[in-house]
């Protein structure tokens, strides 16, 4: 889905040039009209640019038989563990576009699904990737990498998990729910091999984020009990 999305986003943009795509016969043979056609890696090797739209584990394992002087970026959900295993790479840009969807498969891709969204980069890009990014609605930001998996466990990996949380707890309200709820919970609809991953490479994260969640929680529970009702909107102050 992220790279179809890609793909459909360059296109609508303007690029002209050719865009190959590696994947399963299955999943080329789905994305006629996004892909003008399906390469092995080796090939793939000889592009201007590589964009690896994998889970983590699928994206480690390509760079570690990825041999390329191109440029080469991802959109692997953490950061660390990926520019680690890219560290061979002479032009390798560790990349994550900040959007996404509860479906997976190129049949869902969306040529609109950047635009005015953060498109983080783990160093400066080179200048025409940065005009495509941008072309195509994206908002560059520049992070190392460890500053990418402390600031995505506190606004996504955890988010994930109280919107789980969230999903469990209020299944006997569901028939009485509003579009609160159904907003609070929309993220629990994402499957756990999408996640898999990404809780595996940022547990060290995610642990302190989830502390921090659950201090303000608690902190909650306290005003409640003594009667302080504004402190538990008061999320201004730390």
């Amino acid at each position: 889905m992220i790279g179809g999305s890609f793909a459909r986003a360059l296109r609508q943009a303007g690029f002209s040039g050719e865009i190959v795509g590696v994947s399963s016969a299955a999943t080329i043979a789905k994305a006629t009209g996004v892909v003008d056609r399906g390469v092995s890696l080796e090939e793939a090797a000889a592009c201007d640019l590589l964009f690896l739209a994998q889970p983590i584990s699928g994206i480690i394992e390509t760079l570690a038989r990825l041999r390329t002087n191109a440029l080469v970026t991802d959109a692997g959900s953490t950061k660390r563990a990926i520019c680690q295993a890219a560290g061979h790479l002479p032009n390798f840009l560790g990349g994550h576009p900040m959007a996404g969807k509860e479906v997976s498969g190129v049949e869902n891709s969306d040529a609109d699904l950047f635009r005015g969204r953060p498109w983080i980069l783990t160093s400066t890009p080179p200048p025409e990737f940065r005009e495509w990014l941008e072309r195509i609605g994206a908002r560059v930001l520049v992070l190392s990498a460890e500053e990418h998996d402390h600031l995505v466990a506190l606004s996504s990996h955890v988010p994930q998990l109280i919107s789980n949380a969230i999903a469990k707890v209020s299944k006997p309200a569901r028939a009485v729910s509003g579009p609160g709820l159904e907003s609070m919970t929309r993220l629990s609809r994402s499957s756990f091999p999408l996640w898999r991953d990404i809780i595996a490479t940022n547990r060290d994260e995610i642990g302190a984020a989830l502390d921090d969640y659950i201090a303000a929680i608690q902190a909650q529970r306290d005003a409640l009990g003594r009667g302080d009702d504004e402190a538990l909107f008061d999320h201004r102050n730390p």
